[in-house]
């Protein structure tokens, strides 16, 4: 039996993002295209509050561009204090609204605080539109069958485009891979490829943001974006703007459990140097689990525990606020 991914649905989503953080131009939308560009071409040159005032009153009426922008603009604190759910409900607005972007967007912003089952469809349409970050979401699924039917041409179809944008998580997962395929699915999936690479919707026009920093490949956050991380802004209080939702609580990290044998599984690294250092930062997440460095092949799969049972694991993943998955006795 093909055995699974180790690095099941994990986002070490790091390194090389695909432009998901430029503004939308508006190029695609000719009717509000003079306004978003203006919005768009302030917000290039730093003017976040007048790109911010630009798109808002367009996003109001429809406009998905600028509903998009303004899920930005709420993310990252620019123009406007940085809000994560107003940020989410922006994406949503765009995304309901067809925006391709966006969609791909709040896929992975559902799938990485919990709401997997919700994700995937946004998922789906994100990898097929051709995004490299939903490409390698979906892929691994789809290894997995998890979330969505069993499909490994499929799913090396994904995971080859997302390898072939240079998102490097997925580069080692496609090597992953290869071990558990066969030659007729890999050859299967290849076509799959070919299909969607002819199908995928052509680019909108944007100006090339400057390339992120060097990120550890121990992170298993959503990647960060080609926008240089924010630096807190002094603005005006905003306009009216959609009401936030209600904060859901969050989950609680299980007791430990002496001679337990259920752990969860953060992700597999290159080196035992990554493992630690994507340990450090989801630990205070997880008070009371221990680390586990497990060697297998040339990676280090990162697995934290003891815990008690299957169901005292997923409740451990869900705390740790990030895609994890219970590992088996």
């Amino acid at each position: 039996m093909t055995n699974r991914i180790d690095t099941r649905l994990a986002l070490a989503l790091a390194a090389a993002a695909a432009a998901m953080s430029a503004p939308a131009t508006g190029q695609n939308a000719p009717a509000a295209a003079p306004s978003v560009e203006v919005g768009f071409n302030a917000w290039q040159a730093g003017n976040y509050d007048e790109a911010v005032r630009n798109w808002r009153p367009r996003a109001d009426r429809g406009d998905a561009d600028a509903q998009f922008n303004l899920g930005h603009a709420y993310r990252l604190g620019r123009g406007v204090p940085q809000n994560m759910n107003l940020a989410e409900q922006w994406y949503e607005r765009a995304a309901r609204a067809g925006h391709q972007e966006a969609q791909a967007m709040y896929g992975v912003i559902l799938f990485q605080n919990g709401r997997r089952a919700e994700a995937m469809p946004y998922i789906r349409r994100g990898a097929e539109q051709g995004d490299p970050r939903a490409q390698y979401v979906y892929g691994t699924a789809l290894f997995n069958g998890d979330l969505v039917p069993r499909d490994l041409p499929r799913a090396w179809a994904m995971m080859t485009r997302s390898a072939a944008q240079g998102l490097a998580p997925a580069q080692s997962q496609l090597r992953e891979m290869e071990q558990h395929l066969s030659a007729e699915d890999r050859a299967r999936g290849d076509e799959i490829a070919a299909a969607l690479v002819q199908s995928a919707p052509a680019a909108s026009a944007r100006v090339d943001a400057p390339a992120p920093p060097p990120v550890r490949v121990a992170t298993t956050e959503v990647p960060p974006s080609t926008t240089p991380t924010p630096q807190p802004r002094p603005s005006a209080p905003p306009p009216p703007a959609p009401a936030a939702t209600r904060p859901t609580p969050r989950p609680t990290t299980p007791a430990p459990a002496a001679g337990g044998r259920w752990r969860i599984q953060l992700g597999a690294f290159s080196s035992e140097a990554n493992a630690r250092s994507a340990w450090n930062a989801v630990r205070s997440r997880l008070p009371g689990l221990e680390p586990y460095y497990v060697r297998a092949g040339t990676v280090f799969r990162l697995q934290a525990g003891p815990l008690a049972s299957r169901a005292a694991a997923a409740q451990a993943c869900a705390a740790a606020r990030q895609a994890c998955f219970p590992v088996a006795p």
